[in-house]
C-alpha cells in the first residue's frame, strides 16, 4: 500500500470516528431529555444584521438570535464563539458567571455545525466588535457530520453542486451569489411591472413542444393516455394571450431541453419571455438594453461589471450589427455578393463548416448563420445586437421590411455568448403554417430540433393577432454575468447531476 493510500485510509477512519463521537453526544442528549430535534419553534427577536445595524439602540439590552455554530474558542471559565444566520454572523461571549458551571460544561460539548438559539446582552468587545454576552442558550439541531471545511475543505465542484446545502454553509461568496440572483429577478419584475406588463403562468406540460428549436423531454399522461412534453419555451402560449387581448405579458419560469450539459447549458433553466402588442423588434432592443441596465444599477449600483477579468458595460445603447455585416467583418465573406445557394455551399466547403444535414440540402441563409456562429459569436465581448437573421432559421418571425430573405430578429451577445433572442412576431397564419410545414421537412432531413406543427396556435393566429414584439432572455446567463460566475451551475441552486450510484 502506498503512502497516499495509507493517508487516505487514516483520514477516513478519523472522519468516521468524529461521526461516532457526534452520534454518541446526541444519544447522551436524548438520554438526558434534551433531544435537540424535539424543538419545534424558536422565538428569535433579532438577526445578526439587525443587532449590528442598530447597536446604539440595543446596547445593554437583551436579544435572542439563532443560527449555526461556526467557530468556538471556549477554554476554562470563558470564551468566544460565532453563530451564523442568513444575514451574517454575530460573535458570542460566554462565561461561567452568567450561565453557571453546568451550562458552560454543556456548551463546551457542542460541535461546529450545531444549531443554537442564544439569548444575551448586546455589547462591544475591547476591539469594538458588536457581540452578545450569553445568558441562556438551547441546542435546537444537532450536526451529526462534520462540516467539510473542518475536514478536507469543500473545493471539489462536483461535491459542491451535489451538496449545495453544505456549500452554502461554508462559502459566503456562494450565499452572496444566490442572494443576488433573487435581487436580479426581483429587479426584472419591477422594471416590467412599472411598464404595465402583466405577469402570467402558462403550462409546463404540453402535447406539443413548440416555440424553440430544441430537443424536448417527453413523458406520458396516464389519465388522458397521451404523450406530452416538458416545455422548451413559453412563446406560443404567451402569444395566445396577446390574441386574447392581454397586450403586455411576461413569464419567468423553467424551460427544459434534453440536450448537453456544459458551463453554459443546464437541461432545466430559467427564462423570461415577454410580448408586447403593437411593438416590433426595435422596441424589444430598447427594452432589453434598458431593462438590463436597470437591473445592474438596482443590484450592483453600476452598469459596468467585471466578468472573468474583462470589464463589460451594459449601459445603453448597445451596438447593432446585421448578421451579413458581422460575417463580412469576422469571417471575411460578403454575402451581399453571394446570389445562390450553390455559391454559399462553396464557401461552406472552404470554411469546413459542419451541419446536421447534408451540405447539398443547406440554403444560403443557413450557411450565413453557421459562418456567424463559427467566426462571429466569440468576437462579441461588449453587449451587441446581431440583427436581421435569415428567414430559413427564423420560422416564427416577420420578414424584414424591404428584404424578404431576412427577418426582423435579433440576438443579444455578451462575452461571446448568446443572452437573448427577439422578433417582430409573425402574425400571418397562412405564412406561419407554411413555415411549420417547412420545419417538418427539416425534421425529415434529420433535424430533430426543428419546430413541430401546432394547429391550435395557427387557429389563434386566424382569430387575429396584432403586430407584436417578443423577447426571451436567459435569466441564468444574465445572472452569470452579474455575479462573475464561470459556470451556469454556479448560479443554479441544484443543477442537473448524474446520480452518484451510476
Amino acid at each position: 500500500m502506498s503512502n497516499d493510500e495509507k493517508n487516505i485510509n487514516q483520514l477516513e477512519e478519523e472522519f468516521n470516528e468524529l461521526i461516532r463521537e457526534r452520534r454518541q453526544k446526541f444519544f447522551n442528549l436524548q438520554k438526558d431529555g434534551k433531544d435537540p430535534f424535539d424543538v419545534y419553534k424558536v422565538e428569535r427577536t433579532h438577526t445578526s444584521k439587525e443587532i449590528k445595524d442598530n447597536y446604539e439602540e440595543l446596547e445593554g439590552k437583551t436579544a435572542t438570535v439563532a443560527g449555526r455554530l461556526m467557530s468556538k474558542r471556549v477554554h476554562g471559565k470563558a470564551g468566544f464563539s460565532d453563530v451564523h444566520d442568513r444575514y451574517g454572523k454575530i460573535q458570542l461571549y460566554i462565561k461561567i458567571d452568567n450561565v453557571g458551571e453546568e451550562k458552560l460544561k454543556e456548551y463546551k460539548t457542542y460541535d461546529i455545525g450545531d444549531l443554537l438559539s442564544v439569548t444575551g446582552t448586546v455589547f462591544k468587545t475591547k476591539t469594538g466588535e458588536v457581540s452578545l454576552q450569553i445568558t441562556d442558550f438551547q441546542l435546537i439541531g444537532k450536526s451529526l457530520k462534520p462540516l467539510p471545511e473542518k475536514w478536507h475543505g469543500l473545493k471539489d465542484p462536483d461535491l459542491r453542486y451535489r451538496q449545495r446545502y453544505v456549500d452554502l454553509i461554508i462559502n459566503q461568496d456562494v450565499r452572496d451569489t444566490f442572494m443576488k440572483r433573487t435581487a436580479i429577478i426581483k429587479a426584472v419584475r419591477e422594471f416590467l411591472d412599472n411598464r404595465d406588463y402583466l405577469e402570467v403562468e402558462t403550462p409546463v406540460l404540453s402535447p406539443i413542444a413548440g416555440g424553440a428549436a430544441a430537443r424536448p423531454f417527453d413523458t406520458h399522461h396516464n389519465a388522458l393516455d397521451i404523450d406530452m412534453y416538458l416545455r422548451i419555451a413559453t412563446e406560443l402560449y404567451l402569444k395566445r394571450l396577446i390574441v386574447g387581448g392581454f397586450e403586455k405579458v411576461y413569464e419567468i419560469g423553467k424551460n427544459f431541453r434534453n440536450e448537453g450539459i456544459s458551463v453554459r447549458h443546464n437541461p432545466e433553466f430559467t427564462m423570461i419571455e415577454l410580448y408586447e402588442a403593437f411593438a416590433d423588434y426595435n422596441d424589444m432592443m430598447e427594452i432589453t438594453e434598458n431593462m438590463i441596465a436597470y437591473v445592474c444599477e438596482k443590484v450592483l449600483g453600476t452598469t459596468k461589471v467585471m466578468y472573468q477579468g474583462t470589464e463589460i458595460d451594459f449601459a445603453p445603447p448597445w451596438r447593432r450589427v446585421t448578421m451579413v455585416d458581422a460575417v463580412k467583418e469576422y469571417a471575411g465573406v460578403d454575402f451581399n455578393e453571394i446570389k445562390t445557394d450553390e455559391e454559399a455551399r462553396e464557401i461552406a466547403k472552404e470554411k469546413h463548416l459542419k451541419f446536421k444535414k447534408e451540405l447539398k440540402d443547406c440554403t444560403k441563409g443557413e450557411i450565413l448563420n453557421m459562418l456567424f456562429e463559427e467566426f462571429g459569436e466569440s468576437q462579441l465581448i461588449q453587449p451587441t445586437f446581431i440583427i436581421d437573421y435569415p428567414v430559413e432559421i427564423s420560422p416564427l418571425t416577420k420578414k424584414k421590411r424591404g428584404n424578404p430573405d431576412f427577418t426582423e430578429r435579433f440576438e443579444g451577445f455578451v462575452f461571446g455568448r448568446e443572452l437573448c433572442n427577439a422578433y417582430s412576431e409573425l402574425n400571418d397564419p397562412i405564412v406561419q403554417k407554411d413555415r411549420f410545414i417547412q420545419q417538418l421537412k427539416e425534421r425529415e432531413l434529420g433535424d430533430d430540433e426543428a419546430y413541430m406543427m401546432d394547429d391550435d396556435f395557427i387557429n389563434s393566429l386566424e382569430i387575429g393577432m396584432p403586430p407584436t414584439g417578443g423577447l426571451g432572455i436567459g435569466i441564468d446567463r444574465l445572472i452569470m454575468f452579474l455575479t462573475d460566475a464561470a459556470s451556469i451551475r454556479d448560479v443554479i441552486l441544484f443543477p442537473t447531476m448524474k446520480p452518484t450510484h451510476q
